[in-house]
């Protein structure tokens, strides 16, 4: 469970500035439950599982919702549809690419450079690597990256250093090389950004730090996974991220989009960025996630992503249990005080929890006492493990309505060209990757929603870190100098 799921480690990271002493200190601070408790934990469990149930018709029509967004996103900018962003990229990498590329990958939690040698059809990727570190702070570390370069990537004399950047937020693009944008998601807020070319504000922080770079290719992370994805197999049609946020993008055709009237495109094709965290219709709310949007900073917004993202489902869970510690006794006669902390709880530790298959649950027990400062007893801890539960089967089992959306959309385009033949969804993120439990609900959505034929034929696999790659590979099949290829 490392470096991922990457989900709450951002927004949770003051507990780790915390001495072993002031934890012991606060561990021994308790609240005194009221004594007016209206529920017990049991019957607030039952409300919770009812309020979070995902039954068959409700992920129908969450999936159909999910189309009919994409729809009218496509038609018009700023209607009532997903924000559908045109990505402007419209020539998948071939294979035939040659050279020296970089990437820059700024996701939720991580910020990573990369470089990468391409030798074309018979050696495809000759050399990665790698270096885990906004726009100095970027442009400093790009700077100190490349500086390492040893004798295994080459650049062709007379040629520039091109960059592919993968930018994880909302940006409003004209072109494959710049974008605009729209708003921080994921819980940043970088004041001064939002409105402005984010490639101009790179270009001018490299120009700062005395980099003679390009970027060719700004893309989403899940453009990067699929174009990273596809290029290995041409079966590749969506790509998916579940991590500390979520996003999704598929290949769509120009013709199906109207509001590129006019765009001409030598493929008839682009992948488009569905946006869909900020889906909302539907979707089986209760009041903890009411509570916690409320207090988001960006309230109303990105529904979606706080239902199914892994930085929002362990302080679900934790709003859960302060409500079930203070009404319903779920811990006894007090609540610790720590638990009132937001975020205390994070995605990585509902997933621990989890993994305890003992007959005690000590090992649950002994994470509830280590992060929250819980004593619990056994009919505690199954409780606090049916609570996870639910809510990790809520978010997976929705992420899997979602795709299937987009599949369904795909398929009533194409006349039946999807379901009928082999189709990959390409998933990145420590959240898909790391939880079992997320990943299975998920799976298991999907082959509910498809039933056995079609979904025999539709491949759901994991692409680690394919997002990187991806750009690398964009800014390749984008370079000023692919016609000397």
């Amino acid at each position: 469970m490392s470096s991922v799921i990457v989900s709450a480690a951002a927004t949770s990271a003051v507990g780790s500035f915390i001495s072993r002493s002031r934890q012991r200190r606060r561990r021994l601070t308790m609240a005194l439950r009221s004594d007016a408790v209206s529920v017990g934990p049991t019957k607030m469990l039952t409300k919770l599982k009812h309020e979070c149930a995902t039954p068959l018709p409700l992920l129908q029509q969450v999936a159909h919702a999910m189309s009919a967004e994409m729809r009218a996103g496509l038609a018009d900018d700023g209607g009532p549809g997903l924000p559908m962003i045109p990505t402007y990229v419209d020539n998948l990498p071939t294979g035939n690419e040659k050279g020296l590329f970089y990437a820059l990958d700024l996701g939720g939690t991580n910020f990573r450079v990369l470089r990468v040698q391409l030798g074309g059809k018979d050696q495809r990727v000759i050399a990665t690597e790698f270096d885990q570190e906004l726009f100095d702070f970027i442009a400093l570390g790009l700077a100190k990256f490349a500086a390492k370069e040893d004798d295994r990537f080459h650049l062709s004399p007379g040629r520039k250093r091109e960059i592919g950047f993968t930018f994880s937020f909302p940006v409003k693009q004209t072109s494959i090389d710049s974008g605009i944008l729209i708003k921080w998601t994921k819980g940043f807020a970088v004041s001064g950004t939002a409105g402005r070319d984010v490639v101009a504000c790179l270009n001018e922080a490299m120009e700062r730090q005395g980099l003679d770079m390009r970027v060719s290719a700004l893309v989403n992370d899940t453009v990067g996974t699929l174009a990273g994805a596809e290029y290995w197999d041409n079966d590749v049609m969506v790509a998916v991220i579940l991590g500390t946020g979520t996003n999704a993008c598929y290949v769509e055709q120009i013709s199906a989009i109207p509001k590129l009237n006019g765009h001409v495109s030598s493929s008839g094709k682009m992948i488009i960025s569905t946006e869909w965290g900020s889906f909302s219709n539907g979707l089986p709310l209760t009041e903890f996630d009411r509570e916690m949007d409320a207090a988001s900073i960006n309230p109303g917004h990105q529904i979606f992503e706080k239902t199914v993202s892994g930085m929002y489902l362990g302080e679900i869970v934790r709003r859960v249990l302060l409500k079930m510690a203070e009404e319903g006794g779920l811990f006894g006669k007090s609540v610790p005080q720590q638990l009132s902390m937001p975020f205390i709880l994070g995605t990585p530790d509902l997933c621990a929890m989890q993994q305890d298959k003992s007959g005690d649950l000590q090992a649950l027990g002994s994470l509830l006492y280590d992060k929250a400062g819980v004593e619990s007893n056994l009919s505690a801890r199954k409780t606090v493990l049916e609570v996870c539960d639910t809510i990790v089967k809520r978010g997976g089992s929705l992420a899997g309505a979602g795709i299937v959306g987009i599949l369904q959309k795909m398929e009533e385009d194409s006349k039946g060209l999807i379901f009928g033949k082999r189709t990959v969804v390409a998933i990145d993120g420590g959240l898909y990757e790391n939880y079992p439990q997320y990943r299975g609900y998920l799976l298991d959505s999907v082959k509910e929603l498809l039933g056995t034929e079609k979904s025999n034929n539709v491949v759901i696999e994991h692409s680690k870190d394919g997002s990187g790659i991806g750009a690398a590979l964009l800014a390749a099949s984008n370079s000023m100098y692919k016609h000397d290829l």
